[in-house]
Formats: structure tokens, C-alpha cells, sequence
């Protein structure tokens, strides 16, 4: 559980790097092999990114179907699709969802991803081998969609996920889950838990932003 220190620290953390990740015009980023573009009104492509980016690309095997849960840009969308011939993209946020289109094609991979408008699993049907999850880390109320990458209003989104999951997964299926400690990391671990699955650290970063020292993992959950 958070202290009241933690919870204190977090926000106005969080004020700092809003602020500081938010761009007037579209940025081009060159990640892992792609080549990709954010539009401002979506979450740009940060220096933690591919401690889970390089984990999809271990994990997604040729004959996996894959749902990237948030997508965002698309990035790891087209990572998946560049091991798998069958990846589903979801968003709530509409800018997203056309960056994702965008950049799959541009990627090559158009073919390879489904783009479409769900809020969590509300329009996702079926099952997948691999749910690729990069939940918002915060827990109040987002001002605007943009922020909606990046805080999740009580967790609800992340209950939602954690209690759905199961029923979207095939027998071999597993979770590739990114979270960090400017979060609330017991929780995640908690709602895993209740819900039956067992954690393995896949990646591991450490950063230290204003004094303050975060940790960001990638979990495999099966």
C-alpha cells in the first residue's frame, strides 16, 4: 500500500511529466526497427518503452493470435505483428486509433492489425494466445483523452482488465503486463493475484527522476 508521502509524491510527479510529454505538432520517432508517428493527442513513445517493446518481440511466437490492450500508437501492435500474422488493437481514444492505422501501414503491417474502438474488452471478442497490457499508472480522474493514457480513475480500467482477462485467453495464453512504482505496483500485483495468475519479471529499469527513485517492470503473467 501507498504511504501518504508516496501518494503526494506521485501527483505532483505526475503534474511534472504531463506537462512535459505533451507536443503541439506530431513527433517521428525510430524505435526497435520502426519508424513511427504520434500525433499530439497521443501518448509519445518514452525511454521506458522498450523494456516491454522488447519483451513482445521475445514473446509473440508466429502462430500467436495477439490483442494489444491500449494501443495507443500502435507501436507494440506492429511489433506483435512483425512475429504474427493476426494482432487486434484497441483504444478508447480516436486519435489513437487512426495513429495505430497509420502506423501500421507505414510499418508494413497493415494487413496484420485489426484496429478498433473498445474500452477495455467491451468490443473485443474471442480469444488470444498474448494480451499485451500497458495500463495507465495513476488513479485519478484523467482531464482529457490524452491523460487517459495515463491515468485510469480509480483503477477502473485496470479492475476491468484483471477481472476479464481469463475468459479472453486461450489454454496456453499469457499476459505481458508493464507497470512501474510511480503507480500503485501493489495493487496491480493484488488484482493478478485474485485473479489466479502468477507473475515473472521478464525486464527491469530503474530511473531516478527528482530525487525520487522508480522501478518499471515487464511481467509475464500466466
Amino acid at each position: 500500500m501507498l504511504s501518504p508521502e508516496d501518494v503526494d509524491r506521485i501527483h505532483r510527479w505526475h503534474e511534472e511529466a504531463d506537462r512535459g510529454s505533451r507536443d503541439e505538432s506530431p513527433r517521428t520517432f525510430s524505435y526497435l526497427g520502426h519508424t513511427l508517428v504520434v500525433p499530439p493527442q497521443v501518448m509519445p513513445i518514452s525511454g521506458t518503452s522498450a523494456l516491454l517493446g522488447e519483451a513482445v518481440l521475445e514473446e509473440v511466437r508466429e502462430d500467436d493470435r495477439v490483442l494489444d490492450m491500449g494501443t495507443g500508437s500502435g507501436v507494440n501492435a506492429i511489433l506483435a505483428a512483425s512475429r504474427s500474422r493476426d494482432v487486434l488493437a484497441v483504444d478508447i481514444n480516436p486519435h489513437a486509433l487512426a495513429a495505430a492505422r497509420d502506423n501500421a501501414e507505414r510499418n508494413g503491417v497493415g494487413d496484420r492489425v485489426t484496429v478498433l474502438h473498445s474500452d477495455v474488452f467491451s468490443a473485443v471478442k474471442g480469444r488470444f494466445d498474448l494480451i499485451v497490457f500497458d495500463p495507465p499508472f495513476r488513479w485519478f480522474a484523467p482531464r482529457d483523452l490524452f491523460e487517459a493514457a495515463i491515468t485510469d480513475e480509480d483503477y477502473r480500467a485496470m479492475k476491468a482488465f484483471f477481472r476479464d482477462a481469463r475468459a479472453h485467453l486461450t489454454p496456453r495464453g499469457r499476459l505481458l503486463v508493464f507497470f512501474g512504482t510511480s503507480g500503485d505496483l501493489p495493487f496491480l500485483k493484488r488484482l493478478a493475484a485474485e485473479a489466479g495468475f502468477t507473475s515473472e519479471v521478464l525486464g527491469r529499469q530503474e530511473l531516478t527522476r527528482d530525487g525520487w527513485r522508480v522501478e518499471y517492470f515487464t511481467f509475464r503473467m500466466s
